[in-house]
């Protein structure tokens, strides 16, 4: 069997050789560069090609943010973003790694960890990664807006209901996601006023400030979930589940729940979609994007019984086709839709929910 060939970027020689051990005395892996920053990494990404590459985030001459977009526009490789980054500034830097085309994030080892622990997470998320098909990546397809556009009036806080069609969207997504939900709400028309419920799967303690990210990346507001909020006053929003608790509406209002994990996660997809389906029914869109395993797609499945109108991500243009085809598997979904054409599709379907229904 091959070995996986990775490539470590971290500016501390500790770190980098916690890592470096931890792999080399694992016979799945094989070191093929080690750099102290950037510039370095990408060097070594293009002589060695790697099968994945541990990026740090802070690192000198050239930051681990500015590598990785680099990287994913001329030399794709998969990226596993491994930082202790936890403030505010740094972890908008994370989010703009993600949305630079890397997979997934990994918090750096405190120390404080069972023996073995973060080792055994480090080997599990590097072989996970490795896996993962990734594409070129221009960092100009998700370049912020222009000047002109960032600093456009946003939509109004609060607003009425349509008073008939469909009256709230749910979105889930895991891994890609980031990348994937930022196209999908910069493609909606500006005047998209339907309430749109998000969960993303982002570990801990990564997810803390993901919806102040989102909010300055679109014109549209986003922000975390609060329990009770009603959901009329989320029109035209994007409301966010934050990273330790599910998701739900019932009685028109948002709750938050720290019941059991779906398919090991909470926030889960699935139990955003099943409160939608039961609440709203056929007035409801819901979209399932890229992500592994299997969460949402049971859920997708319950909205389009219930009436809603379904759509799920296609495999061309999924980071990772995992969720997504189970969805398709079951049924679930009433459209199969390339990344680039599913904001313009909830547009047309707000304007004309019935003929979308025909």
């Amino acid at each position: 069997m091959n070995k996986i060939r990775v490539l470590i970027a971290e500016d501390s020689a500790t770190v980098r050789g916690r890592l470096a051990e931890i792999l080399r005395n694992n016979p799945a892996f094989e070191i093929v560069g080690e750099a102290e920053d950037g510039k370095r990494a990408i060097d070594l990404c293009a002589r060695t090609r790697p099968d994945v590459i541990t990026m740090d985030m802070m690192m000198p001459q050239m930051s681990g943010l500015a590598a990785t977009e680099y990287i994913m526009a001329h030399c794709p490789t998969p990226i596993l973003v491994v930082s202790a980054s936890i403030n505010r500034g740094e972890l908008f830097k994370i989010y703009e790694a993600l949305a630079a085309g890397a997979v997934d994030v990994l918090e750096k080892p405190t120390g404080l960890e069972a023996g073995g622990a973060w080792e055994q997470r480090f080997i599990a998320a590097v072989k996970r990664v490795a896996r993962i098909r990734v594409i070129t990546h221009p960092r100009a397809r998700l370049a912020a807006l222009s000047t002109q556009e960032a600093i456009s009036e946003k939509p109004l806080r609060t607003a009425t209901f349509m008073q008939r069609g469909y009256r709230v969207v749910a979105i889930g997504a895991s891994t890609g996601g980031p990348s994937a939900v930022l196209q999908v709400l910069r493609a909606l028309p500006a005047g998209f006023r339907l309430p749109i419920l998000l969960v993303l799967h982002i570990s801990e303690p990564f997810g803390a400030a993901f919806a102040d990210w989102l909010d300055g990346q679109t014109d549209r507001p986003v922000s975390h979930a609060r329990n009770g909020m009603p959901l009329a006053e989320v029109a035209g929003r994007v409301v966010v589940a934050p990273g330790t608790h599910h998701l739900v509406v019932r009685d028109r209002r948002l709750w938050l729940t720290h019941d059991a994990e779906r398919h090991s996660c909470r926030p889960s997809v699935d139990v955003l979609f099943e409160s939608v389906a039961t609440e709203y029914g056929p007035e409801s869109i819901a979209c399932l994007l890229t992500g592994m395993g299997r969460d949402g797609a049971l859920g997708l499945l319950k909205i389009r019984q219930s009436g809603g109108f379904t759509i799920a991500q296609d495999e061309m243009t999924s980071v990772v086709y995992g969720m997504p085809r189970e969805a398709v598997s079951l049924g679930a979904a009433m459209e199969v839709l390339p990344l680039g054409e599913i904001g313009t599709r909830l547009g047309a379907l707000q304007r004309a929910p019935a003929e979308a229904r025909a």
